[in-house]
């Protein structure tokens, strides 16, 4: 499991830092997303998410369950399955999910990387070019 960057004490300093602990690096945020579509099977997830391992996914379930984002329930069948599902708190964040996909679609997966050339020439009125 990885180790827990920030303290509650730290959230009022950085709210920001605190939130990206959670759904920070490059698959919690994609595995939230696509858990919001239904509730998800090991398998599944790991088809949708070609690129992950194994390992990584189990990894990232784990932390994600620890820190409440998501439900694990085990069925006493044979063979055994689990599913995932979102918790109240990780429902609460498909907004912001779905603004990030957005954002991505308007400003970065439709358009070459910009040149520093180009980022200095570019018209910013606020923190974030906008």
């Amino acid at each position: 499991m990885r180790k827990q960057r920030h303290s509650l004490a730290d959230a009022e300093a950085c709210p920001m830092e605190v939130a990206l602990d959670y759904i920070g690096g490059k698959w919690k945020a994609v595995i939230l997303y696509r858990i919001a579509e239904g509730t998800h099977r090991f398998n599944a997830l790991q088809r949708a998410l070609c690129r992950i391992t194994p390992r990584t996914l189990t990894q990232q379930l784990r932390e994600l369950e620890a820190d409440g984002l998501l439900t694990r329930t085990v069925f006493a069948e044979v063979p055994p399955r689990v599913e995932y599902a979102l918790t109240d708190p990780a429902r609460a964040l498909i907004p912001v999910l779905d603004a990030l996909k957005t954002w991505s679609e308007a400003f970065v997966y439709p358009h070459p990387p910009q040149t520093a050339d180009a980022r200095q020439s570019a018209p910013q009125t606020g923190p974030l070019g906008q």
